[in-house]
């Protein structure tokens, strides 16, 4: 087991994760924006991604609307994840969980990685359009930093039929700190939901075989 002085820690960028513009009162790492080239999109989940994927896969985005475990590496270990998720047309921010019964401190934990694993893919030159996700109004006051206004910004439908109130809540809020030019939303969106949506099937959102 190698240890660290005190000193090698705070010079180490992994450890600081201090190597990214930030915003807002937490000093979240911020997702820049960044334009979309075509509203015909499509999306492969992050657990069907592969080394050397075939053309039509590629040509979609890469999202992480997937259980938590099938990508806690890509922040304890963000250098393995570029090589395979480059060749793919553009990624969302990974959707760390926030859900309502963790404390806020866990939920401030989940959105941070986010912010910071999409900094660090847009540092090496991919496209990354951020995953909003909340909980409850005490969420509010960190879950749509580390964004700048304007920005497309995308966010599931999974886990959210069952309260449909919380969900809108938060969705109106996010609109108005984001400003949002526009939504991914993967899923069925709701008939209230505002904004210029771009909707993604989940039954699409299947490897193709090759």
């Amino acid at each position: 087991m190698i240890f660290m002085t005190s000193k090698e820690m705070r010079e180490n960028p992994l450890f600081m994760r201090n190597n990214f513009k930030t915003s807002g009162r937490w000093e979240l790492p911020l997702i820049k924006r960044q334009k979309l080239n075509s509203e015909d999109i499509a999306l492969i989940p992050y657990s069907d991604t592969r080394a050397h994927d075939s053309a039509s896969n590629t040509q979609r985005g890469v999202h992480f609307f997937v259980d938590d475990y099938r990508f806690t590496g890509i922040y304890n270990n963000p250098e393995k994840s570029p090589g395979r998720l480059m060749q793919y047309a553009f990624l969302l921010s990974p959707d760390y969980s926030t859900y309502a019964d963790m404390n806020d401190w866990r939920q401030l934990e989940s959105v941070a990685h986010s912010r910071w694993v999409g900094a660090f893919w847009q540092s090496k030159e991919a496209i990354v359009y951020p995953t909003i996700s909340w909980s409850t109004p005490s969420s509010y006051d960190f879950c749509f930093e580390g964004i700048e206004r304007g920005s497309i910004v995308a966010v599931g439908m999974i886990g959210c039929k069952q309260n449909k109130i919380s969900f809108m809540r938060g969705y109106n809020v996010m609109l108005d700190k984001i400003d949002p030019e526009k939504v991914i939303v993967f899923g069925r969106p709701y008939p209230e939901m505002k904004g210029s949506l771009i909707t993604v099937d989940y039954s699409d959102s299947r490897r193709e075989a090759v």
